[in-house]
């Protein structure tokens, strides 16, 4: 039997609806928390084996382009995620499972998500 469906191999022609896009950026950041926990341990480990160990890895934070990217790009999944989270909770209490209230909440989320990404951009730099 064939199948009559449309078929359509451009992904380019597909646009996501917003609250799809914040439900996917909210599975990539808990993607890239889960390996940010590999640089996470290592400088807690750093940190708690000697003196030495803490003093580099605070200097490395305070002075290292680089551990304030990977700082500030961990935080910054941290509270998008964390948002998202708190989106879907409120979607699992049965709150605003409409499509308008889908959209409203995704705004809600990458609004917030802008502000405490910023205000952890400030903390670490």
């Amino acid at each position: 039997m064939k199948s009559k469906r449309p078929v359509n191999l451009d992904l380019n022609t597909i646009h996501f609806p917003l609250p799809a896009l914040t439900s996917i950026t909210h599975r990539i950041t808990g993607v890239i928390l889960f390996i940010g926990l590999i640089f996470a341990f290592w400088a807690l480990d750093a940190s708690l084996s000697s003196e030495e160990g803490f003093e580099a890895v605070r200097d490395a934070l305070a002075h290292n382009f680089f551990a304030k990217l990977v700082a500030w790009g961990l935080l910054s999944a941290l509270a998008y995620h964390f948002v998202a989270g708190i989106k879907h909770f409120i979607m699992d209490a049965n709150i605003g499972v409409t499509t308008e209230g889908a959209v409203k909440k995704a705004q809600i989320t990458i609004v917030v998500s802008v502000v405490l990404i910023i205000l952890a951009g400030v903390w670490v730099w």
